[in-house]
């Protein structure tokens, strides 16, 4: 099958769901929690989301049947494998690494001061990017076990926490799910040798609004590409060799992997280091767009000795929504899916989260980073900062920002 054939089928199948509720294009994207520009792309086979997640949430809102369901599953893994074929004249990707496997996947997808704050991560199924072979087997698997806990009559804010199947790239360094450890030992299942009773991803390649992002890249201008949209961001950075600038915001979904009730009570931050900053030149992927925060939403500063996540108000649809704190429950049909905002204007900081759980008497924590490696952010700081526009000639290129 050819891929834009693959793509195709993926879309017409979004469109008719979409159509389905006759709500606009901006209508619809509120109530997934989405941005518009994202879902349009989406529908008009322009885009593939690398997550899964987007892709359940309008499939419970549009009440989708569960033949639907299964068609749309496999759709999307057909679309997502033909998207990250190589085009005519690029190189291939390389190989990928599942999480949790000896080594290497691409479409599932350390210590300093830290301080107790409120979050919650991933879903009991991997989400992002993913890959065939035997990742596909499990995807479809979770993906009918999911259903259920997946229901149209619920509200905007509870589709919102449905959760996909992940997997990433080595390289990208953007997706990411997670093992627990006891607090303060080296990793492990938890305090005993029973399972772990959370799931989790992390993907640092979110973009303020679908679109706001900076990147420290050490080329000129000339040398660097045009910006690529957001799900094509790991593999882009990838290959620019380029750094988060000035802030990471990392989405972190959780979700118990039984009925049983996981209570989440905290998320530390750990700096692992901090350095003199990356030198090059600051590319920002949009143009100040923006969107509404996310319920769960929460920020931590680099910069100070002992950095704390602090909750921040969401914002939805132009209704303020408050600081929600932690503790959170969690469960197989209960997900809860994290927004953090981390900020540094005077280092290179490297690191990583810790969320505490704690369940029928048993509590661990477990790590939150990037595929084994801590999550990065540079400061931008008096570097060169370009955006990708239109100059004077009518030619699209990298302009300085304050042109």
């Amino acid at each position: 099958m050819q891929t834009g054939d693959d793509v195709e089928q993926f879309a017409a199948l979004l469109r008719r769901l979409k159509d389905r509720t006759g709500r606009s294009y901006g209508s619809l994207a509120r109530r997934l929690h989405m941005n518009t520009s994202t879902l349009h792309r989406y529908c008009a086979g322009e885009a593939v989301p690398q997550d899964y997640a987007p892709v359940e949430r309008l499939a419970a809102f549009c009440a989708a049947t569960p033949e639907e369901r299964l068609d749309l599953h496999r759709l999307w893994l057909l679309a997502v494998t033909a998207r990250q074929r190589p085009r005519a004249g690029e190189e291939p990707a390389g190989p990928t690494r599942t999480e949790g496997a000896p080594q290497p996947t691409e479409d599932e997808r350390a210590s300093g001061p830290d301080h107790a704050v409120r979050s919650t991560g991933r879903p009991w199924y991997r989400r992002r990017r993913t890959v065939v072979g035997t990742a596909t087997a499990t995807v479809l698997l979770v993906t009918l076990g999911s259903m259920s806990a997946l229901s149209a009559d619920r509200s905007h804010d509870d589709s919102a926490k449905a959760i996909g199947q992940s997997s990433a790239s080595p390289s990208t360094g953007v997706r990411a799910s997670g093992t627990s450890e006891p607090k303060g030992g080296p990793p492990a299942e938890t305090k005993s040798d029973a399972p772990v009773p959370l799931a989790w991803t992390a993907d640092s390649q979110i973009w303020d609004g679908g679109c706001g992002h900076d990147y420290v890249i050490q080329k000129k201008p000339a040398q660097v590409p045009p910006p690529p949209v957001e799900q094509d961001a790991g593999q882009w950075a990838a290959a620019q060799q380029a750094v988060p600038g000035r802030q990471t915001m990392v989405q972190i979904s959780v979700q118990g992997k039984s009925s049983t009730a996981v209570v989440l009570t905290a998320l530390r931050v750990r700096v692992v280091s901090r350095g003199t900053p990356v030198t090059g030149t600051a590319y920002a992927m949009g143009q100040g767009c923006g969107s509404d925060l996310p319920p769960r939403n929460f920020s931590v500063n680099l910069d100070v000795d002992r950095p704390i996540a602090h909750a921040r108000p969401g914002n939805d649809s132009g209704k303020i929504v408050p600081a929600v704190q932690f503790p959170y429950r969690v469960s197989a049909e209960d997900p809860e899916v994290l927004q953090l905002t981390a900020t540094t204007e005077a280092y290179d900081c490297n690191w990583y989260l810790e969320l505490d759980w704690s369940s029928q008497g048993r509590t661990g924590t477990v790590r939150v980073d990037d595929h084994g490696h801590p999550f990065r952010t540079s400061s931008i700081k008096s570097l060169p900062h370009y955006w990708y526009g239109t100059n004077d000639r009518g030619v699209r290129q990298w302009i300085p920002t304050d042109a």
